[in-house]
């Protein structure tokens, strides 16, 4: 609380201290996660150990494995020696399942803490290469990922949708494909859309997403600049699965008691920081990003994005989850689950919160599925016709 954040100021970052510090935010502290297996999905963490030290960077900066076939599944770089490589972990595979589905229940509450949005929505994740079952889908090796978002609430954005098709080759920019119910067709946006909030209210931008949401070679100057403990919401009790029937969690703090949600952090002992510069967009808004990655399992535990000027503009918080606890379990094949539980994304200049998490299903009965075997995702959600189809 703000009466003892003092004490672990060094452990945040700078935004997750003014939460507590000034804003009403409680994190409640727990013991740590020691099985580092509960820090993976089960799958990954086999590809992560099965292809250790077989990750090579060419003259371009694009992963191969040594035999120059796409990546293969898990952390290509488990040890990283360099930014470069600390990013790939990242952004390779963001969810770090083949696919998967989140729902997900977004609310935005505004400077004066009262809700201006709500937001129901599904994300969608289809890695081509790179995928922990070690196969390319669909022969699709000059792809990294089909990744699609589409509102299903409220009903003046519903049907708002929008498709990112990722080239293998880091170098080159997304397809990004919008449609706009109001219009009643899919157009292609420009790259620097990136940087734009999702619609009216939202804090979320697409390249936010895991902190990874633009090619890695798209971004430069790719430097580490310490190393140290940081604590960090990555243990079970972040998954709020059985507490209540859709997964939903109780807030708290800002001025209306509804800024944050209910959060449990622990000690994570040793955090790469790392820092980069979008060096591919010429009018991109933002200046630099900061990200701290656990070294455990290299995903990334905070991100805070500064202006041009160097002030802080944004912080983009994950809270993770084996999706596990004493009343249920998501499952993930034969395995719980493990993924992102929750977000706090703060427009800091605007103080402006967009809190958004899994929840077990939306509105249009859209649920959150990992790797669902024979359903066909692609043609279902992943496509320019499923676009026009979702929103129609």
């Amino acid at each position: 609380t703000a009466d003892n954040v003092e004490h672990v100021k060094d452990l945040l970052d700078p935004v997750a201290y003014m939460h507590v510090k000034t804003m009403g935010r409680r994190i409640h502290i727990v013991e740590p996660v020691k099985d580092a297996s509960q820090l993976f999905p089960a799958k990954y963490l086999e590809a992560t150990l099965r292809n250790k030290g077989q990750a090579v960077l060419d003259k371009d900066g694009n992963v191969w494995t040594k035999d120059g076939k796409p990546w293969n599944g898990g952390n290509p770089f488990p040890e990283p020696k360099n930014g470069v490589e600390a990013q790939y972990n990242l952004t390779l595979s963001w969810g770090r399942h083949d696919w998967s589905q989140y729902a997900v229940r977004d609310w935005d509450i505004d400077k004066d803490g009262d809700l201006s949005y709500q937001y129901d929505f599904v994300w969608s994740e289809l890695n081509t290469t790179a995928r922990a079952d070690g196969q390319v889908w669909k022969d699709k090796k000059d792809l990294l990922r089909y990744q699609s978002v589409f509102f299903t609430a409220p009903n003046d954005s519903a049907g708002t949708s929008f498709l990112n098709i990722w080239d293998y080759d880091q170098r080159k920019f997304p397809e990004l494909h919008g449609y706009i119910p109001a219009f009643r067709r899919v157009r292609q946006f420009p790259t620097n859309q990136r940087f734009e909030p999702l619609v009216p209210g939202i804090t979320l931008f697409l390249s936010d997403a895991w902190a990874a949401g633009d090619p890695l070679l798209t971004w430069g100057n790719y430097k580490i600049v310490g190393r140290k403990p940081m604590l960090g919401c990555i243990g079970p009790r972040n998954f709020h699965g059985g507490y209540d029937d859709n997964w939903e969690k109780p807030t708290h703090g800002g001025p209306k008691d509804q800024t944050f949600f209910d959060t449990y952090m622990e000690l994570v002992p040793e955090c790469i920081v790392l820092e980069s510069e979008p060096t591919g967009y010429a009018r991109a808004p933002v200046g630099k990003r900061r990200v701290w990655i656990d070294v455990r399992n290299q995903m990334y535990v905070a991100y805070v994005t500064y202006d041009r000027r160097g002030e802080i503009w944004k912080s983009f918080e994950p809270h993770y989850a084996l999706q596990t606890n004493d009343k249920l379990t998501n499952m993930d094949g034969a395995h719980p689950a493990w993924s992102w539980s929750s977000v706090h994304s703060h427009d800091v200049q605007s103080n402006r919160m967009s809190r958004f998490q899994q929840v077990k299903t939306v509105t249009g009965g859209y649920k959150t599925n990992y790797n669902p075997g024979d359903v066909d995702v692609y043609n279902k959600f992943l496509t320019v016709q499923a676009m026009q189809r979702l929103g129609g």
